[in-house]
């Protein structure tokens, strides 16, 4: 309802300036002037106003740089003027002087604030504010995490509200993994590419592709441009890579690993409690057989080794938590 009162009122005011242009025009001209006077500023608001509606959304920090990078602009042309006073009077171009220093300086402090918008949201408080409800500390997806896919069921589940980062460098990694010769390679490669896409259809995902080249991560390699990366942008690097994980904790970065959320979110089985299980194979003991449970975690079941096929009850023995995950062992349920 706000923004119907702003645009009518827009309007209204874009036909009071055309009658103000139309007063100020030298009497004595053709009589079409005013109404092409009035038809031109109106179809120039009414232009303006469904630019408006068919672009609903707008990035603030985009129309800050510019809105930061104009008034910059406008600022040092005044300045300059002052200080080229006494050379402009005596060429007499006060106004072509103001109007070409004043474009040049525009386009410049502009073109700055877009290319470096990422570096000075704490001058702006108000763009620091939106980043803070948006989560503020943005995560940087590395290229295993995108492959694995469950990056995407775990934001659409509404837990992380941060930045997604995808840097250009990462994202490159991907396509020619995607491109791979190997049919394996390429399958995996392809499914990270639709993850990718699936992120950026999602209208609750904030998903960037980081573009720029900062100079210090020239010449390194892969996962230590990644971590530092995420240290320029005091972010949190989201892996799946054991190594990786290792490389971000040395350089101090936080590190959000899905193989750890997975292994955290898994059910919690007490020695004695009792479950079904189908026996999927023979364990390396002699009377063992091998299940698993809906997540993935392995369960060694000692005399399941001639129930192998079946569904059976078992009975938990002991937990083992290992760097790949959790293992249970468990005997057959009455034995």
């Amino acid at each position: 309802m706000a923004l119907i009162v702003l645009r009518f009122i827009f309007l209204l005011c874009a036909g009071g300036v055309s009658a103000i242009i139309n007063t100020s025009l030298p009497s004595g001209g053709s009589e079409a002037v005013p109404w092409l006077t009035f038809v031109a500023i109106m179809g120039l608001a009414v232009a303006i106003v469904v630019l408006d509606i068919y672009v609903p959304r707008k990035r603030i920090d985009t129309i800050t740089s510019v809105y930061f990078g104009v008034l910059i602009g406008v600022l040092l042309t005044f300045i300059l003027t002052i200080a080229a006073a006494p050379l402009i009077e005596m060429t007499s171009n006060l106004r072509v002087f103001q109007l070409v220093v004043g474009l040049v300086l525009c386009y410049v402090c502009t073109s700055v604030l877009l290319q470096t918008k990422d570096d000075f949201r704490f001058l702006i408080p108000y763009v620091e504010f939106v980043r803070e409800v948006k989560g503020f500390k943005p995560l940087v997806l590395d290229t295993s995490v995108v492959i694995d896919g469950r990056i995407a069921d775990l934001v659409a589940t509404g837990v992380f509200d941060n930045q997604l980062i995808m840097p250009r460098f990462a994202l490159s990694e991907l396509q020619a993994i995607a491109d791979s010769s190997d049919k394996l390679r390429r399958t995996r490669g392809r499914r990270g590419l639709d993850v990718l896409n699936r992120l950026r259809a999602d209208e609750n995902v904030d998903l960037q592709i980081f573009d720029r080249e900062l100079p210090e991560l020239a010449g390194q390699t892969v996962d230590l441009k990644l971590v530092l990366l995420a240290k320029h942008l005091e972010g949190k690097v989201v892996t799946g890579d054991y190594n990786l994980n290792k490389v971000a904790k040395v350089q101090g970065v936080p590190v959000i690993n899905l193989n750890e959320i997975s292994n955290s979110l898994r059910p919690v089985f007490l020695p004695d409690e009792s479950f079904r299980l189908r026996i999927i194979k023979p364990g390396e003991g002699p009377e063992q057989g091998i299940g698993y449970l809906d997540d993935g975690t392995m369960v060694v079941v000692e005399g399941g080794r001639h129930k192998i096929g079946q569904e059976i009850d078992v009975r938990v023995t002991s937990t083992l938590q290992t760097n790949a995950g959790k293992m249970i062992f468990s005997k057959v349920d009455g034995h």
